[in-house]
This record gives structure tokens, C-alpha cells and sequence, in this order.
């Protein structure tokens, strides 16, 4: 009996401290919001509803569509996955780039002495600002869009691909001069593996800004998406819209960042102190 009632007890403890971490997590934010909702019944703005009516015109928004449409509203293919679309585009582009530009330099020994200033100016201009460039160079479209994204989003990539490509452990860079290990082989199985904790700091930081950018993006001379459906419903005063988009917004960066840490997770549990 006594065998069998320890995994059972361990079990217990695991489900209770795993909801005791989620209340914690949420409390606030549960908090805050039922204060929102007390506030706004008082006050009755029209630029501020109460979450029940956000939460009323969101689902009016995604999930009123047919059963041939798994219950998903027209908006849902007219400016969701559009932008979804881009923004994952965009930032797996700047991912590929990021990390390829990052290993070089990281591995080269002047490599950033010539191009550290440039990269200092570039990333010293706001991705906005060069959306007018962008227009002139891609025209308005899916190609000035994601290349606002990876114009944003690919320095913190890179910058924490170098800062991780030159921390590997020179006990190993001595090895593989002294085994004559292949170049290619040296860096996806030593370099790489070993600079994964930054270039994912780099990789979760940029995928926010390219969430951002594409909203921004998609507020100029765009015909879909979310920016572009955020701004129309702004123009047209239904500020419930206006606010279930940008709860949407707020939804996708926690599950985009959810998503990466459990992917980041998964990689680098091979490393000591991570479960």
C-alpha cells in the first residue's frame, strides 16, 4: 500500500503546485480586469467598453462563420491569416538571415570592427520611418510589409547570434584545430549548439517585434489584415472592434512567446539546470 501511495501523493503535489503556479500567473490579470469591467459599467465610455462587450464583438468577429468553416467568422480568413502569413514570413526570414550573418561575423575576427558601425546606424532607425522606402522599393503590398519585419527584426538576431558564436568554450575551438575538424561540421554541431541560448533570446525578442511591425505595417496602404482592420474599425467608430483587435494582438504575442519558450525548452534540455 505504502508502494503504490508515494507516485500517487508525487502526483498530487505536481497537480496542486502546477495550479497553485497557474493561479498565480493569472491572478492579476484576472484582477485587472474585473476592475476594467467595474470601471467602465460607471463610466460608460464609448472609447472604453467593458470586456464582456470586446469579448461580445470577438466572437461576433472570429467565430461566427458556418460549420463548413469550423465556426470561423469571415474576418478570420480576411485579415487573421493574412497577417499571420507575414509576420511568421517575415520573421523566419530574418531568422535565416539573422543566424547565417550572425555566425559569420561571430566567427570572424574583424568582421564586426567593419560593419559594427553600420549596423550601430541601421538599428538606430526606426522601421517605421522607412516604410515610405519600402513602398517606393516593393510598392504597397505583402512585399513592402515583410520587409518592414525584417528590417526590425533581424538585429537582435544577429547581434546575440555573434555575442553566443564567440562564447563558445575555447577548450572545444582547440579540439577542433587539433582533431582538424570540417568547417561545416565544426560549426552546426559545436558552434551552433553552443550559442542556442543567446541566438533564442534573440529569436523570442524579435519575434515580438515582428508582431509589431506588421500591425504597424498594415496601417498603411494595406486592404487586409489586422492593422488594417484595426484602423478601419477606429475610422468607423465601433471601438468594440477596435478593441477585440487589439486583444487579439496582445493574444497572439503571449502565444507566439509561449510557443518559442516551449520550443527553446525542448532544444536545450540537454543543458545542465534546465527540465
Amino acid at each position: 500500500m505504502t508502494v503504490v501511495g508515494k507516485p500517487v501523493s508525487a502526483a498530487r503535489g505536481r497537480v496542486s503546485r502546477g495550479l497553485s503556479g497557474f493561479a498565480r500567473k493569472w491572478l492579476l490579470f484576472v484582477v485587472l480586469v474585473v476592475i476594467w469591467q467595474v470601471i467602465t459599467q460607471f463610466t460608460e465610455s464609448v472609447f472604453f467598453p467593458p470586456p464582456t462587450k470586446i469579448v461580445a464583438a470577438a466572437v461576433k468577429l472570429w467565430f461566427s462563420g458556418p460549420a463548413s468553416h469550423v465556426f470561423l467568422g469571415q474576418a478570420v480568413f480576411d485579415h487573421v491569416l493574412p497577417s499571420l502569413a507575414r509576420v511568421l514570413g517575415g520573421w523566419l526570414l530574418s531568422v535565416v538571415l539573422g543566424v547565417a550573418l550572425g555566425t559569420a561575423l561571430g566567427r570572424s575576427k574583424t568582421g564586426m570592427d567593419y560593419v559594427g558601425p553600420l549596423f550601430a546606424f541601421f538599428r538606430a532607425i526606426p522601421p517605421p520611418a522607412l516604410v515610405p522606402v519600402f513602398i517606393v522599393l516593393f510598392h504597397i503590398g505583402p512585399g513592402m510589409q515583410i520587409a518592414t519585419i525584417i528590417f526590425g527584426s533581424v538585429w537582435p538576431i544577429v547581434m546575440n547570434t555573434v555575442d553566443g558564436v564567440r562564447s563558445v568554450d575555447k577548450v572545444k575551438v582547440e579540439t577542433a584545430r587539433a582533431f582538424r575538424t570540417p568547417r561545416f561540421y565544426w560549426i552546426t554541431t559545436v558552434v551552433l549548439p553552443a550559442a542556442m541560448p543567446k541566438i533564442f533570446a534573440g529569436l523570442r525578442l524579435s519575434l515580438s517585434i515582428s508582431l509589431i511591425l506588421m500591425a504597424i505595417s498594415e496601417l498603411v496602404g494595406s486592404l487586409n489584415g489586422i492593422g488594417y482592420a484595426l484602423i478601419a474599425a477606429q475610422r468607423a467608430y465601433d471601438f468594440d472592434q477596435m478593441w477585440a483587435w487589439i486583444v487579439l494582438l496582445g493574444i497572439l504575442g503571449y502565444g507566439f512567446n509561449a510557443g518559442l519558450l516551449a520550443v527553446e525548452r525542448r532544444v536545450l534540455k540537454w543543458q545542465p539546470g534546465r527540465h
